[in-house]
């Protein structure tokens, strides 16, 4: 399992790989202690396989030249995992950490899956395109970037509750759920608190809760106490599928994470997208939702109280236009990725099997 760094890159290998153990599969991680899948792979009941190896795409020349000198030890390292656990087939799901694994399979020969869950493949992804065995996308329009009939659209393995969301109920007060993941998000944090005043006056009513992260969450929580604002203000939120359910409309940025479990809960959507993401990735995220009418797209820069709070109003104003972006934000949804993952990767384990047992001329 390769892949890490974030969270959207190993909470997938993870879903991929408990439903590869559920049918007898065993699964080793390689990542690096610095990424999440340190301890998110350990916290499953996955061990790791260390590689040293920093990141190529945003960042200056130096840390460049570094990755470049670590990349032959690291490919070598990688070598050394597969060989050592004889490994039958890699699955990645890209960012730095995945590089050396999947040049390492590339060059032994060992089938590689690749999931790339952006509307633009990261840098690895298109590196070795050419190379893998199947490619899982999220978009139709990622399918171009890979050989043809090697990739089909096979979403982001999330998690099932947010499948079973129902729509919104049309008689329920109007509320908004704004996000910007575990850590919080400042411009939307600020955005967020310079609406209020706008919405606390609106038609319809709107009430809102705001996922903060913790290190705005008290300057936050009694500005929200003396707005006037229903709702609340909470630094995590620890059932997200029940937060989703309760909100009319979700505002958040648009990783593939995000947009994959707003596709899943059949959610309106305002997206923000991450002005510094590699490849501009989330704002092609974000446009493939706006594309099918599921979402609104605020630029970061254009951000504030009062075009956060006019998108609001504006959705909230047209509850016939809300239950067809919802309807058209789960046309995108794809569930069943984590179990066609898994498929595929026992496809290569059997194309294997058969190889070694196929007579020799």
């Amino acid at each position: 399992m390769a892949g890490g760094g974030t969270g959207g890159h190993v909470m997938p290998l993870i879903a991929v790989a408990s439903e590869l153990r559920k049918q007898g599969g065993n699964c080793i991680f390689a990542g690096t202690r610095k990424g999440m899948e340190a301890t998110l792979a350990p916290k499953h009941g996955f061990p790791v396989e260390w590689i040293e190896i920093g990141g190529l795409n945003r960042v200056g020349p130096r840390k460049m030249l570094a990755t470049a000198l670590q990349l032959p030890a690291a490919i070598a390292r990688a070598r050394r995992i597969l060989k050592t656990h004889h490994a039958q087939a890699v699955f990645s799901t890209g960012g730095y950490a995945a590089g050396p694994t999947v040049i390492a399979a590339i060059l032994t020969g060992t089938p590689v899956v690749a999931m790339e869950p952006n509307a633009i493949p990261g840098i690895v992804s298109r590196l070795t395109a050419r190379w893998v065995r199947h490619a899982l996308v999220s978009f139709d329009e990622t399918i171009r970037h890979f050989p043809p009939g090697r990739a089909e659209r096979a979403g982001l393995p999330i998690r099932d509750e947010f499948f079973q969301i129902a729509p919104p109920n049309p008689d329920a007060p109007f509320h908004v759920l704004v996000t910007g993941g575990s850590r919080g998000a400042r411009s939307l944090n600020k955005a967020a608190r310079e609406a209020w005043t706008i919405l606390c006056g609106s038609a319809p009513r709107v009430s809102m809760t705001l996922q903060c992260g913790p290190s705005e969450e008290a300057g936050l929580k009694s500005a929200f106490a003396e707005s006037g604002m229903e709702g609340e203000v909470t630094a995590f939120l620890d059932d997200m599928p029940a937060a989703y359910a309760r909100a009319s409309l979700i505002v958040s940025r648009s990783g593939a994470g995000a947009v994959s479990e707003i596709a899943a809960a059949g959610r309106p959507s305002i997206l923000v997208p991450f002005p510094f993401a590699a490849d501009d990735h989330q704002k092609h995220n974000a446009l493939a939702m706006v594309r099918v009418g599921a979402s609104i797209m605020i630029e970061d820069r254009e951000l504030d109280g009062a075009a956060l709070a006019k998108a609001i109003i504006g959705v909230a104003a047209d509850p016939l236009h809300a239950r067809r972006m919802g309807e058209a934000a789960r046309t995108l949804a794809t569930p069943g990725a984590a179990r066609r993952a898994a498929e595929l990767l026992w496809q290569c384990v059997g194309s294997i099997d058969r190889a070694r047992r196929r007579p020799k001329q």
